[in-house]
C-alpha cells in the first residue's frame, strides 16, 4: 500500500470512530430524554428532558456531518490518488513538505491536502512521522492551493505571524 493510500485509510478510521461516538452519544441522550419525559413530575424534569433533546439533536448533527465528510473522502479516494511531481502546483491529494519560520525559530512539517479532515494528525506506517491534514477552506489550505516548490507565504496561526515555504510536493 502506498503512503497516500495508507493515510486515507487512517483518516477513514478517524471518521468511523467519530461517527460511532456521535451515534452512541445521540442514542444515550435520546434515551435519557425519553426516561425523563416518562417520569416527569416536576418543572425541572421538563427542562432536563428538553436539554437532553437538544443534546440528542447536537450529536445527530455531529454524526451527520461526519457521515457527509466520510462520503466526500470515499468519493475522493475512489477517483484515485494523483501522483504529483515536484514541479506541479499544490492541489487536493498532494503531500506537501513545508518549512515554517517565525521569531522563535523554524520547523518542518508534512501536510496532506485533502477535501476533508482539517487538522487531523495522521501517523505514518509503523509510527514513523506525522502528517497533518489541510483542506482548501483552511487558512493554510487557501494559501497553499496552487503554490509550487520554493513559494513562500505568510499566515497568522495562533496569533503568530509565520512564513511558510513549500519544500516539496508529491
Amino acid at each position: 500500500m502506498d503512503l497516500k493510500t495508507f493515510f486515507v485509510e487512517e483518516l477513514k478510521g478517524v471518521y468511523s470512530e467519530r461517527i460511532a461516538a456521535a451515534a452512541r452519544a445521540e442514542s444515550e441522550a435520546g434515551t435519557v430524554a425519553d426516561q425523563v419525559r416518562a417520569e416527569s413530575r416536576r418543572k425541572e424534569d421538563v427542562k432536563e428532558a428538553a436539554l437532553q433533546g437538544r443534546l440528542e439533536t447536537g450529536h445527530r448533527k455531529r454524526r451527520l456531518r461526519a457521515v457527509s465528510e466520510m462520503e466526500k473522502l470515499l468519493t475522493f479516494a475512489e477517483a484515485g490518488l494523483r501522483r504529483f511531481k515536484p514541479t506541479d502546483r499544490v492541489d487536493i491529494g498532494a503531500l506537501v513538505d513545508v518549512r515554517i519560520e517565525d521569531e522563535k525559530g523554524e520547523e518542518e512539517r508534512t501536510l496532506f491536502f485533502l477535501p476533508v479532515g482539517a487538522g487531523v494528525e495522521l501517523t505514518g506506517p509503523g509510527g514513523d512521522g506525522f502528517v497533518t491534514v489541510v483542506t482548501p477552506n483552511s487558512p493554510v489550505g487557501k494559501s497553499l492551493m496552487r503554490s509550487r516548490c520554493e513559494d513562500a507565504f505568510e499566515i497568522v496561526v495562533d496569533g503568530r505571524d509565520r512564513e511558510w515555504i513549500v519544500l516539496d510536493v508529491s
